[in-house]
């Protein structure tokens, strides 16, 4: 058995796309199991089904007000293509005035996953019995990390899981579901390699959006917004590293398989700024990237 397995990474799973395009379509691979976290979950659902292009539409076409019905951002793109990012101080003071417990909102991601996924696709995902599709949730009331899968939900529950999924908090919507505060799956899995080996998958294939070798040195802090999203960033990626670790030591013992497809560069600092033609780029660069590395 075969299994797909995309990490977290914001605007970055563009770029995923673009190498499972590859895998999908011209390697012909054949997977059993789907698992993603954040971004990964926004992918998997559509990858299962094949609908590569539809989910390329949609995905390299995406502006921050697709995303966002509260940005908490402010996004400036310079002459030079380098890209300014800043809290929105007005934004931000309105949601503490109204008592909400985030810095913005993401209720227009929502809705861009009912968009992309109907109820039809929806019923294919989850009457195919040769494939599993799973998402990975942060359940911060019970302080557990969950695997929802497609056969399990109805289709509004499952978008549900699939937006909490990819939702960084304090950025985006905290959503209270079955009595459970819920956030990003990053938060306690970043690549959910561990989740596909206890599925029983022998040959796993690990998209992880970061480079293999990560030697970064980054300005000093400006701002409290800069301690904050450079202090988030440190943690996902160190999960993200005893992620792959503890997952590499599992299928050495049980004799699995692990491809990892790790992005060749840094591709941002800002994950969660989304601009069209960057986004159109990464994807076509993923896919490059594959048919240099997939063997």
């Amino acid at each position: 058995m075969r299994a797909l397995v995309i990490s977290g990474g914001g605007n970055k799973g563009a770029f995923a796309g673009g190498i499972a395009q590859y895998l999908l379509q011209e390697a012909k691979r054949e997977y059993d199991f789907f698992v993603g976290t954040s971004t990964g979950s926004l992918l998997i659902p559509m990858l299962s089904i094949g609908e590569v292009d539809r989910l390329k539409e949609a995905y390299t076409s995406v502006h921050q007000h697709d995303i966002f019905n509260i940005n908490p951002f402010h996004i400036k793109r310079m002459p030079d293509g380098q890209i300014n990012v800043s809290i929105n101080h007005f934004n931000t003071f309105i949601q503490f005035v109204k008592g909400r417990k985030t810095f913005g909102e993401s209720k227009n991601l929502r809705k861009l996953i009912s968009r992309t996924m109907s109820p039809e696709d929806f019923e294919r995902i989850r009457k195919n019995s040769n494939k599993r599709v799973i998402v990975t949730v942060s359940n911060l009331s019970r302080n557990v990390v969950e695997y929802k899968y497609a056969r399990d939900n109805t289709y509004d529950d499952f978008c549900d899981w699939i937006w909490l999924s990819a939702n960084l908090v304090p950025f985006m919507s905290l959503v209270v579901k079955n009595g459970n505060e819920y956030a990003d799956g990053g938060f306690g899995n970043l690549v959910p390699l561990q989740e596909a080996i206890n599925l029983g998958a022998k040959v796993i294939d690990v998209i992880v959006l970061n480079p293999r070798i990560r030697e970064v040195v980054k300005p000093l802090s400006r701002n409290a917004f800069n301690v904050l999203t450079s202090s988030m960033d440190f943690m996902l990626t160190q999960i993200g590293q005893d992620d792959i670790f503890i997952g590499l030591l599992e299928s050495r013992y049980t004799d699995v398989e692990v491809n990892f497809y790790h992005t060749p560069r840094k591709l941002t600092d800002n994950s969660f700024v989304f601009f069209p033609d960057i986004m159109k780029a990464w994807w076509e660069e993923g896919y490059q990237y594959a048919e240099k590395v997939v063997k």
